[in-house]
């Protein structure tokens, strides 16, 4: 892959990205999150086409109009969300779309028993999907690949879901695909996993590449992590810290599944005081957006408490949270914290609405008038008050939401990705509405994907992990080569 362009609508996905991938090999793909390697195997997959740039397999230059045609020419993808369907069997699902011949089931399924035994995918193929676990479904899914003959195979995070034995039996399978000629392209945040089984890494960074076919052998984890962090300079003034005060926000043994079912959050323990701000950093699905749900109400916990200001909020709906005191911006603006199709001033009163209220409706003129204070006060820029929210752009969306959570002067306030997406100034506004809220009392918890937003507002910075805290960092001393480090499971310790 040559010198690869994808733009998306205000983003830059890849950015002149290059790949180059032996046969027989199993080949990493390592970045941070948004560094642009799903995108570039979409790229290579067909699901995207690219804006400029070269895809050659084989020396044969290629323009993939669809994942059919990738797959023509030998590539498949497992993505990390399953596409399978859960009624059908195994068999089933590996062949389904692909049968252009009258098949009979039980050859079927011994094409299908005779491949996973090739390959060390132990399966049966007669099993309902359903029926699988997590690890079983993955085998499917590269069957599904390899039964249409693919010799290119990406794996995107494959080991997310999989337990560590599973992860390893993984590694057994993908090394007797590579020994059979076939090449792997393992897209991966857990270096271990790297070092342990892959044969060279491309590094991405900001959608570029920034290391290309290193040999793993000729490297180590500490110097891939350096290279996926990178040494960025900080974007913004450092804001001047001041003394926390009493504990606001107590986590205190607290435990939660995901959406799957699998442990998501493992004895989490986090206090966060008045007149500070705690950053989170981690690799996306490692137990912070758990956490944050959780302490909002909006996920059960399974084991452990949560307290707001001494008080025992274990488990309490999200009403009563904010009514104690709890502001939450989540980090799915329009499908969590807005409702698109309601007008701006709806929105302005979603936490509010029973101050507005005579009896069972609304008063439009009060409704109204705080809209238009909320929109006033926090820079929100914005057509008619009665216009669906919508309309508004990504930035303008996250200053009402980021408003309407703060114009209370909650005592606790959980931000998860707050300024995801949005532009320079869109960023600026949104990190000064936290310093503002900290520095009036506030116990602010925040939770993002970039490093740099982190070590500029955090007073202290933990790192999550596989649902743990894994260190604690003091972000005005702290090497961002250790943080990058303890992300993603290696080397994980405490190092304020």
């Amino acid at each position: 892959m040559s010198d690869i362009w994808k733009r998306f609508p205000g983003v830059v996905a890849n950015a002149g990205a290059n790949l180059s991938v032996s046969r027989g090999s199993i080949h990493a793909v390592l970045g941070e999150n948004g560094a642009g390697k799903s995108t570039l195997m979409n790229v290579l997959a067909g699901v995207y086409r690219p804006d400029e740039g070269e895809v050659r397999v084989e020396g044969v230059a290629h323009r993939f109009r669809t994942p059919a045609d990738a797959l023509a020419a030998g590539i498949g993808m497992v993505h990390q969300e399953f596409r399978l369907v859960p009624s059908f069997t195994v068999a089933e699902n590996v062949v389904l779309g692909a049968a252009a011949r009258i098949l009979r089931r039980q050859a079927i399924e011994d094409e299908v028993a005779d491949l996973a035994e090739q390959f060390g995918l132990a399966t049966r193929p007669d099993r309902p999907v359903w029926q699988l676990s997590m690890g079983e479904r993955q085998r499917v899914e590269i069957l599904k690949a390899l039964w249409r003959d693919a010799h290119i195979l990406i794996l995107d995070e494959p080991t997310a879901v999989l337990t560590p034995a599973e992860a390893d039996e993984l590694g057994v399978v993908l090394r007797a695909m590579a020994d059979a000629g076939r090449s792997v392209i393992f897209i991966s945040h857990k270096l271990h996993e790297v070092t342990g089984f892959c044969d060279e890494a491309t590094v991405l960074r900001g959608g570029r590449t920034v290391a290309a076919s290193v040999r793993v052998a000729d490297t180590d984890a500490g110097e891939l992590a350096s290279l996926m962090v990178g040494s960025s300079p900080m974007t913004t003034e450092r804001p001047p810290a001041h003394p926390a005060g009493p504990p606001l926000l107590e986590v205190s043994g607290l435990s939660a599944l995901g959406d799957r079912g699998l442990p998501a959050l493992q004895s989490v323990d986090l206090t966060v005081r008045s007149g500070e701000i705690v950053g989170i950093a981690g690799v996306a699905g490692n137990g912070q957006r758990e956490l944050c749900q959780v302490v909002a109400g909006l996920r059960s916990a399974t084991a452990g408490t949560v307290h707001l200001a001494g008080d025992d909020l274990t488990g309490a709906s999200p009403r009563k949270l904010f009514q104690a005191g709890l502001g939450y911006i989540p980090e799915d603006r329009l499908g969590v914290g807005l409702a698109p199709r309601l007008s701006v001033v709806d929105n302005s009163i979603l936490r509010t609405y029973e101050a507005h209220r005579r009896g069972p409706f609304i008063v439009a003129e009060r409704a109204e008038a705080h809209c238009v204070d909320l929109v006033e006060r926090f820079g929100v820029r914005t057509g008619p008050l009665d216009d669906p929210m919508a309309g508004l752009s990504g930035g303008n969306l996250q200053r009402l939401l980021v408003g309407r959570e703060l114009s209370g002067r909650p005592r606790v306030v959980v931000a998860a990705q707050p300024t995801r997406g949005l532009d320079v100034q869109g960023v600026k506004a949104i990190q000064d509405l936290l310093v503002e809220a900290r520095d009036e009392g506030a116990a602010v918890l925040l939770v993002s994907e970039d490093l740099d937003e982190l070590l500029t507002l955090a007073d202290r910075l933990v790192v999550m992990h596989d649902g743990e805290i894994v260190g604690e960092f003091d972000p005005t001393t702290a090497a961002r080569s250790e943080i990058g480090e303890a992300m993603i499971g290696h080397g994980a310790g405490v190092g304020s």
